[in-house]
């Protein structure tokens, strides 16, 4: 089955239709702190290791298998859209269905010659929050039991 794609402003309608669904940010945490869909939950997908090099968050799964029951509908997200497919062919490997990619994620998807070509959820205009608080991938992770 082919995971869903949208834009944005689709997915925030996603997310206001089903109140029950989750936005689930796979960006980093110093990303995340900096801005984030309001009401989203952070489990990064990989690691920046330095510059053009990302290792891959070998607890992912376990974090969001420990934390979304597997029926939830999740609206992923990252920066452009790429780390946040990735993120949800993992989770459809791991039983998820109801899996919606971002497409331009928080800061909007560009082409080679580094123009807009999917507007960002930020440059939308839709709702932005710096709070993190139980939504942040470290209490998810003691949530977790890791």
């Amino acid at each position: 089955m082919p995971i869903n794609q949208a834009a944005p402003p689709q997915a925030h309608e996603i997310l206001k239709r089903n109140p029950d669904a989750i936005y689930l940010d796979v960006r980093t945490e110093p990303e995340f702190a900096q801005g984030h869909p309001a009401g989203a939950i952070n489990v990064p997908v990989v690691f920046i290791k330095g510059p053009g090099h990302m290792e891959l968050n070998g607890e992912f799964v376990a974090v969001v298998a420990k934390t979304l029951a597997r029926e939830k509908q999740l609206v992923v997200g990252c920066l452009a859209g790429g780390r946040s497919q990735r993120a949800c062919e993992l989770l459809e490997a791991a039983g998820y269905a109801d899996l919606t990619n971002v497409r331009g994620g928080f800061g909007g998807a560009r082409d080679a010659a580094g123009q807009v070509v999917v507007v960002g959820w930020r440059e939308a205009g839709l709702p932005v929050s710096t709070e993190a608080g139980d939504n942040s991938y470290q209490a998810l992770r003691r949530k977790a039991g890791l």
